[in-house]
């Protein structure tokens, strides 16, 4: 058995201009910016509540787009049931896997980001479920 659940909203920035590109999504979503963390640069994190999806906005080289990340307590099982449902994976990069839903979309399946899941806070699955 394991767990998963909507993890974060990531705010995919085509900028070199990363601090001017978190400042407008800040103020277009009424959130303050935490402070950066040095072991991701190329990300910056907008205050949520411990009921929200985190929000992220991140640099890349594609053309920009949001994409939501499913935290997941045990990826490769994650993945295989995304799989059932018809999505397709497209890679692994760093810890995570980069999903593609039968309709197009990107996401990603990620390590937990808010603490330990669980049946009290996220989707409990089995087998192939």
């Amino acid at each position: 058995m394991h767990h998963s659940r909507l993890s974060t909203f990531v705010i995919d920035c085509q900028s070199e201009d990363l601090e001017r590109a978190t400042d407008f999504w800040s103020q277009a979503l009424g959130r303050d910016v935490k402070p950066p963390q040095a072991d991701s640069p190329g990300y910056r994190e907008l205050a949520t509540s411990s009921e929200e999806p985190l929000v992220l906005i991140q640099r890349v080289d594609h053309p920009g787009r949001i994409h939501l990340d499913i935290e997941a307590d045990d990826l490769e099982a994650e993945a295989k049931r995304l799989e059932a449902l018809g999505a397709k994976r497209v890679a692994f990069i760093k810890r995570w896997w980069v999903m593609e839903a039968p309709t197009g979309q990107r996401f990603c399946i990620v390590n937990p980001q808010r603490g330990p899941l669980d049946a009290q806070n996220a989707n409990a699955w089995s087998g192939g479920e």
